[in-house]
Parts: C-alpha cells; sequence; structure tokens
C-alpha cells in the first residue's frame, strides 16, 4: 500500500476509536490532521486525478467526511456541520460512478436537509430536496425532513414534535430538539399577542409540555418577562416592554394627497 494511503488509515483508525470512546475532543484533534493528509491525493475533489488508488482514497476520504460530519453533530456545532457536509458532498455528487454506494448517504442527506429546516432556510431545503433522485426520495431518511417540512408549514406543530419519537437515525436527535425549540419559540411568540394572560393549564397545552415543571422551566429560560401569579401565565409586561411605534398618519395623507394631485396633472 502507498506510504500516504497507510498514514491516513493508521490516523483514521485512532480517529474512529476515540470516537467510539466518545473523546470528541482527540477526534477533533485527528481530524484536523487527516483533512490536511488528504490535500496530498490528487484523486479527491476537484480534481479527480485517475491515480493508481484513486477508488481506495475516495473511499476513505468520503468515510472520513462522513465521520466529521457526525462528529459536529455530536459537538453541537452547526457551523462545522455546513464545512464538513460541502466537503463531503461532492463524493455523492461527482464520484458516485467511481464509488460503491455509502450507508450512510441518505441519512447524511437527510440530515442537511433537517438542519436547513431548523435554520429557516426553506428556499435551500427545497433546491437540496430538487437535486435528489427519485430513489433519495422514497428513503425513510428523506421523507423524515419533508413530512416535517410540510407539517411545519402547515401550522401542525404537535406533529413537528411528535416526530422526535421516531427519528430514522439517532443523529437526528439533535436537531430535532432544535426545531422543538423552534416551534414553541413560534408559538410562544403568537401567544403573547393574542392573549393577556392563560391558565397553567391552557400554557403548557398550547406549548404542547406534558408536565407542569417543563412549563416553568422554559418560561424561566425563555420568557422571563412573562409573569407566573395564582396559576396564570401573564404576557402584559412583556407587551409593555415591546417598542411601540407611532404611525404618522398625518404625514402619510398628506404624502398620499399630493401623489393624487401629481396623477391629476399627469392625467
Amino acid at each position: 500500500m502507498d506510504p500516504k494511503l497507510t498514514q491516513v488509515s493508521q490516523f483514521f483508525d485512532r480517529f474512529k476509536a476515540a470516537f467510539v470512546r466518545n473523546d470528541y475532543s482527540t477526534c477533533s484533534n485527528h481530524l484536523s490532521e487527516l483533512k490536511v493528509l488528504l490535500t496530498e491525493f490528487r484523486s479527491l475533489p476537484p480534481l479527480f486525478e485517475d491515480t493508481p488508488n484513486a477508488v481506495h482514497e475516495l473511499t476513505i476520504a468520503r468515510d472520513i467526511y462522513e465521520h466529521a460530519v457526525v462528529l459536529s453533530v455530536k459537538l453541537e456545532d452547526q457551523d462545522a456541520f455546513e464545512r464538513d457536509f460541502f466537503q463531503l458532498k461532492p463524493y455523492y455528487t461527482d464520484a458516485f460512478n467511481r464509488l460503491p454506494p455509502s450507508p450512510q448517504e441518505y441519512p447524511i442527506l437527510g440530515l442537511n436537509l433537517l438542519r436547513l429546516l431548523v435554520q429557516n432556510r426553506i428556499a435551500e431545503f427545497h433546491t437540496e430536496l430538487e437535486l435528489l433522485s427519485s430513489t433519495a426520495l422514497d428513503n425513510p431518511c428523506i421523507k423524515h425532513a419533508v413530512e416535517l417540512e410540510q407539517s411545519f408549514m402547515e401550522g401542525a406543530y404537535n406533529r413537528v414534535l411528535s416526530a422526535r419519537q421516531t427519528v430514522p437515525h439517532e443523529t437526528y436527535v439533535y436537531f430535532m430538539d432544535l426545531l422543538a425549540k423552534t416551534v414553541r419559540d413560534e408559538i410562544a411568540g403568537c401567544s403573547e399577542k393574542a392573549y393577556d394572560s392563560l391558565s397553567l393549564k391552557d400554557a403548557k397545552q398550547i406549548l404542547l409540555y406534558s408536565s407542569d415543571q417543563e412549563l416553568l422551566e422554559y418560561i424561566k429560560e425563555e420568557h422571563p418577562e412573562w409573569e407566573i401569579k395564582n396559576g396564570f401565565v401573564f404576557f402584559q409586561r412583556a407587551k409593555e416592554s415591546a417598542p411601540c411605534k407611532e404611525i404618522p398618519s398625518l404625514q402619510l395623507i398628506n404624502q398620499t394627497l399630493s401623489y393624487a394631485r401629481e396623477l391629476e396633472r399627469i392625467v
């Protein structure tokens, strides 16, 4: 075997051993070294040179970047996820005819769709979806993300939250928790505009919590401006603290009349 390929394989074995031990700090260090070593392989994107060990080099590089994506989820680092996913993507799109299929491809593609949904990047979500084959769209990992987006757009927030119990891959839990927070923040924002107060029972039901304790912890962490008194949640203080901009009605009327006079002259 080529000495450089041997070195990469040895480093990758250390990375995987640390990953199994949940030693993510060591994993990050090994990953940085692996990425530097991979730059010496001319068979990798964007060159794709036909070297003697091209298939082996492409395969191990794809495996490394797949582990990097999963590591970023474990570290809850969305920026690293985006970087590593875009480094991995050419192995799925440009090198697919040179490599055997990866069992991690659809889980990772679905994971990226879920990330875009969590970040409310809906246009990019649909762009990525358009690039997928019909086979990919039938995969449970992709279907899960598509159904979530549909439920989110329909406002069926109970379906979004219950989907956490049926995730197709354990790495999805992190983004599902973020999506649940996004959903609850959306509901909370609408609730404080629609109501002056709610009973704890109604607030718990609206925010889709199963216990009073979960509700109280959410209010304490996310909405300390809400007031809890006598079994009710009062939003009035939050409304009073929100800035209220005065509409310059007289100025708008004058501008409209001015436009009407100008149009009359033109006609």
